[in-house]
């Protein structure tokens, strides 16, 4: 049983000490200058916050080429089980370039989405992206809707696609600040982060390949040492995609973590290998020259009221709280004090009631969300649980609780008896005397009638 949203309601208007007006600026806003790269787009993002720590024409439309693919994962995984049969359809297996890049798969043949989808980001197999698009979108052209509308749900304005795997298309196209939005949704997805961190993943017998199994690679080469280019691995890699076309020319994504942060950063039409140095160039920049401030170890301005009581209803003790996790991005010379924050009203969203959004200078570097805590009301545990399943209790036995009933029942009987003679203490006094009185008198008669018969006889 949970709270009511209702009773939220109220307690969202009176936990929250907030000033009404945002901190002032301490200083002049200050930005690193970033290294020069040869990519004609480039974006590094913080993934937790969104934060834009450089970039290089961010909104240029250009074509994406193989990163179309992270889309295309991200949305079978948020409407698919992993494994779900995927079915090759002919399209599947014969509308694409034979050319390019795919894994030799035949019409009719059946694999897991999970074998489809490292083949789609470890191997950027397109019949398999294809494969994909038709099952998970239940039609090819309805999956290319979902794309889209994904996209524009997460704030992409560059961006239109036609296809699932990248191949040219004149309106399949995209940003490389479109792609930094998309690829950090996708980081916020478990089975996305274990799939394009995989170095090396195996796809066993399917019913037209029974005696072969098909072996993939990564070919992020910051991640694993593909063709034998260990120059380029990365301290803290922990996967991306690559991209290829004549139109295109070479796309990268590519995920880091190091430092209490996560970077995204995406590169688009590079020439030649240019692609890995620049990436290798854009993260070292970042990494050096920038550091994330937990929200709820500096923020100073607020205070969250507990709930007197709550844990009488097996509650938190407080209704909300700031978001524990929430920080921002700031270069590594300047302070948290120096960000400025707005509030704004909660989505709602697991449970946000209101949002911190900083900004330093005219940049978002963060923002920290206010949710209402875990208001589960712990459940009482009945005798059907197993005694070692069930939690240890203090037993209560049945007599014990008639003992206290009886006692009380009692207790509240002579506290009665006594309200009574205090109310009626002369009423009483008075019956005692009249009946003392009368028997005086009825022992005179009796003593003079028998002093009678005595006389008599």
């Amino acid at each position: 049983m949970r709270i009511q949203k209702g009773f939220f309601g109220i307690l969202a208007g009176i936990v929250f000490l907030f000033p009404t007006s945002s901190i002032s600026a301490k200083a002049e806003a200050y930005w690193p200058v970033g290294p020069e790269v040869e990519a004609v787009s480039a974006v590094v993002m913080e993934a937790s916050t969104g934060t834009v720590l450089y970039e290089k024409n961010p909104h240029e439309q250009l074509y994406p080429a193989s990163i179309t693919k992270i889309m295309t994962t991200l949305l079978a995984l948020e409407n698919c089980s992993l494994d779900e049969e995927v079915l090759f359809s002919y399209e599947s297996v014969h509308s694409i370039d034979r050319e390019s890049t795919h894994i030799f798969r035949d019409v009719d043949e059946i694999m897991t989405m999970e074998q489809c989808l490292y083949a789609v980001m470890l191997g950027s197999a397109n019949d398999c992206a294809y494969a994909v698009a038709e099952h998970a979108g239940k039609g090819y052209e309805n999956f290319i809707a979902m794309m889209n509308d994904r996209a524009a749900l997460l704030g992409c304005e560059d961006t239109h696609f036609t296809n699932s795997h990248g191949l040219p298309d004149s309106q399949h196209y995209t940003s490389a600040y479109d792609m930094g939005l998309i690829s950090c949704e996708a980081l916020k997805n478990d089975m996305f982060r274990m799939i394009t961190a995989t170095d090396r993943y195996t796809i066993p017998f399917t019913n037209k390949h029974p005696q072969e199994e098909t072996y993939l690679v990564n070919h992020h080469k910051m991640l694993t040492n593909y063709q034998g280019e260990r120059q380029y691995l990365y301290d803290g890699c922990i996967g991306g995609k690559t991209g290829y076309t004549d139109a295109a020319r070479n796309t990268l994504v590519t995920f880091a973590e190091r430092s209490g942060m996560t970077l995204v950063c995406v590169v688009m039409k590079e020439n030649g290998s240019v692609q890995y140095t620049d990436t290798r160039n854009l993260l070292d920049y970042c990494f050096a020259n920038f550091t994330p401030w937990n929200i709820a170890a500096n923020e100073t301005h607020y205070e969250i009221k507990g709930t007197a009581n709550a844990e009488l209803f097996g509650i938190a003790s407080s209704f909300a709280d700031l978001d524990r996790e929430s920080k921002i991005i700031l270069p590594n010379t300047v302070d948290f004090s120096e960000a400025t924050y707005e509030i704004v009203e909660g989505d709602g969203e697991d449970g946000t009631i209101a949002i911190f959004q900083y900004t330093y200078g005219d940049r978002h570097v963060g923002s920290g969300r206010i949710k209402t805590a875990d208001t589960t009301v712990k459940p009482y545990v009945f005798n059907t649980l197993k005694v070692e399943d069930a939690p240890k209790q203090k037993k209560i036995r049945v007599e014990y609780i008639f003992l206290a009933v009886g006692a009380l029942a009692a207790l509240a009987m002579l506290i009665a008896l006594i309200v009574y003679l205090i109310n009626n203490f002369y009423i009483l006094r008075h019956r005692a005397h009249t009946r003392k009185k009368d028997r005086n008198r009825f022992k005179v008669i009796k003593q003079g009638r028998h002093s009678r018969w005595k006389t008599r006889w």
